[in-house]
C-alpha cells in the first residue's frame, strides 16, 4: 500500500455493555466502522468476544488503568494503581494527580496491561492496536510503558490521541502527543499520523462525522484515524457509565448513507489498524 491515503474509522469500548458491542457490529457491518479496541476488563466482553472474533473485525485492545471496571490483577498484585477496595482511579485526572505525586509505580501499570493482553488473546483475539482508556498514555509515565507493552507484546500499532482545538486543552495534548510519537518512531512502532474524536468523544454524530472524514482528506499524514463510540438503544446497562455519550446517535452516524459518501469523496482507502505496518502508512 505504498503511496495509498488510509483512512481507519474505528470505535473504542467493545464490552462496555452488550448494546455497545452490538452497535460496533452494526457499524461494522451496515456502516463504514473498520477497526474498533475491546476494553476487556468491561462486563460485557467475556460474553461477546466470540462474536468479535467471528464478525472478522480488525480489533485490538483498549487498555485500562482508571474507569468503573475492576483491573484483571488482584490489588496485592497492582498495589499503586487501587484503592483500599480495590477500585481504579475514577478519571484520568485522579490518576495523574497520584503521578505527578510518584504514587503509581510503572511496574504495576505494566503488569496489568500485559494481563489485559493476555485475556484478549484467550478470548481469541489477535490484537493489531493498542489504544487506552481516556488516553491515559498521553502522560510520558504511561506512554513509556504502552510503547515498552507494544513491543514486547508484538503489537506494531499504537495509538497517539491528538486534538484538533486551539484551546489550552488542546495545546497540552497535542505537546504531548508530540512527545509520544517520537516515542512511537524511536520503538519502531507505527501510529496514524492525524486524528480526530478526542476532542468529539461522545457527540460524533452525523454531521460531526462527515466534517472529520473531509477534514482526514485534507490532512497530509498518510494514514488517518476518526474515533467514535456506538452503542445500539435501548441499552438499560449504560446506565452506570455516566458519560452523556450519544452512543445512538453515533451508530446511525456510523451508518448513514452521508457518511459512506464522505469517505468516497475522501480518495482515502478504508481500512483497519492491522495494515499500518505497511511501507508508508503511518
Amino acid at each position: 500500500m505504498i503511496g495509498t491515503r488510509l483512512l481507519v474509522v474505528t470505535a473504542d469500548d467493545y464490552g462496555l455493555t452488550p448494546g455497545v458491542c452490538t452497535g460496533i457490529l452494526r457499524g461494522h457491518e451496515q456502516g463504514i466502522l473498520s477497526s474498533t479496541s475491546a476494553l476487556v476488563v468491561a462486563p460485557a466482553f467475556e460474553a461477546n468476544a466470540g462474536a468479535l472474533v467471528d464478525s472478522g473485525l480488525d480489533a485490538g485492545v483498549h487498555l485500562a488503568i482508571v474507569g468503573e471496571d475492576p483491573p484483571v490483577l488482584s490489588a496485592r498484585e497492582i498495589p499503586t494503581l487501587v484503592d483500599r477496595r480495590g477500585r481504579l482511579a475514577p478519571s484520568w485526572r485522579v490518576l495523574l494527580g497520584r503521578a505527578v505525586r510518584g504514587a503509581v509505580d510503572p511496574g504495576d501499570v505494566a503488569r496489568e496491561w500485559d494481563a489485559q493482553l493476555a485475556v484478549a488473546r484467550a478470548a481469541g483475539l489477535a490484537p493489531s492496536h493498542l489504544d487506552t482508556h481516556q488516553h491515559v498514555h498521553l502522560w510520558p509515565t504511561f506512554a513509556a510503558v504502552a510503547v515498552d507493552v507494544a513491543r514486547r507484546q508484538g503489537v506494531g500499532v499504537l495509538r497517539v490521541p491528538r486534538s484538533r482545538s486551539r484551546s489550552p486543552r488542546g495545546t497540552a495534548v497535542n505537546r504531548l502527543a508530540a512527545r509520544l510519537a517520537d516515542r512511537v518512531r524511536a520503538a519502531g512502532l507505527v501510529a496514524p499520523g492525524w486524528m480526530a474524536g478526542l476532542d468529539e468523544a461522545g457527540r460524533m454524530d452525523r454531521p460531526a462525522l462527515v466534517a472529520a472524514i473531509e477534514a482526514a482528506a485534507a490532512a497530509g499524514a498518510a494514514c488517518a484515524e476518526v474515533s467514535t463510540h456506538p452503542g445500539a438503544d435501548p441499552d438499560p446497562e449504560r446506565v452506570r457509565y455516566r458519560w452523556g455519550y450519544g452512543w445512538g446517535d453515533e451508530l446511525a452516524a456510523l451508518c448513514s448513507p452521508s457518511a459512506r459518501a464522505a469517505v468516497e469523496r475522501s480518495g482515502r482507502q478504508l481500512v483497519g489498524h492491522r495494515v499500518l505496518g505497511a511501507p508508508g502508512a503511518g
